[in-house]
């Protein structure tokens, strides 16, 4: 099981011609990896994600934490917003997260789980979707699942849970229609008192475990044929 202090591992992953940096946390032992997709206009020092990513840690569960745009491209997103909703770019980049992982000595043949916020849950659904079984689990949290589009969200076979604050109306309506749409194993998971952030008290503590407790199960579902 992992600890508080489990070793943060930088990385670089191709991507094109470009590089991302991640973040590779292996605790002592570990039943699968789970590679995260950021939110709009956020990346892999997202201190929300990082809380999730160490509850998974001390679950026993590998993470990748990783810029989904290039330094480049964040400067100019900072200014034109125009990378962070190009949902096609960020599929593309959590794609080539998963290739890059699938031959890593350290994690290589392990079940693999992605973990999306905000606009990253619509690249983390249509990337299972495009990957099929070699995606264990996706967990979306104040997530636009909606964005993944019908044909995509129709098309994902892993297990998919999303979470969402109970005072996150117009999200919450539009997860309810998108888990109207999903064929998979699916749950919609509904935090009282949480907003968008999930910025409340205990809110995103909540949220944790429950992404926990969800990448836990299927994960361990799949460790056998792997």
């Amino acid at each position: 099981m992992a600890t508080l202090t489990t070793p943060l591992q930088e990385v670089r992953i191709p991507a094109g011609q470009a590089w991302l940096y991640g973040d590779l946390a292996l605790p002592a032992e570990f039943i699968g990896l789970v590679l995260f997709a950021h939110g709009s206009g956020s990346g892999r020092h997202s201190a929300r994600n990082r809380q999730v990513a160490l509850r998974l840690q001390q679950a026993g569960i590998a993470t990748l934490l990783f810029d989904l745009l290039t330094p480049q491209e964040e400067e100019v997103d900072v200014h034109t917003r125009e990378h962070r909703f190009d949902i096609a770019l960020l599929t593309r980049r959590m794609e080539e997260a998963a290739a890059w992982a699938a031959v890593q000595p350290a994690v290589r043949g392990l079940p693999l789980g992605f973990f999306g916020a905000s606009t990253g849950s619509a690249a983390a659904l249509i990337a299972a979707a495009q990957l099929g079984p070699r995606v264990a689990a996706v967990v979306s949290r104040g997530g636009r699942p909606d964005l993944a589009g019908p044909a995509a969200l129709r098309a994902v076979t892993a297990p998919t849970l999303l979470i969402v604050g109970a005072n996150d109306r117009e999200v919450l309506d539009l997860n309810e229609q998108a888990l109207g749409l999903l064929q998979c194993e699916k749950r919609l998971a509904v935090v009282p008192g949480a907003t968008h952030l999930f910025e409340e008290p205990g809110t995103l503590e909540q949220a944790a475990n429950l992404a926990a407790a969800w990448f836990c199960r299927h994960l361990l579902r799949t460790e056998h044929l792997v």
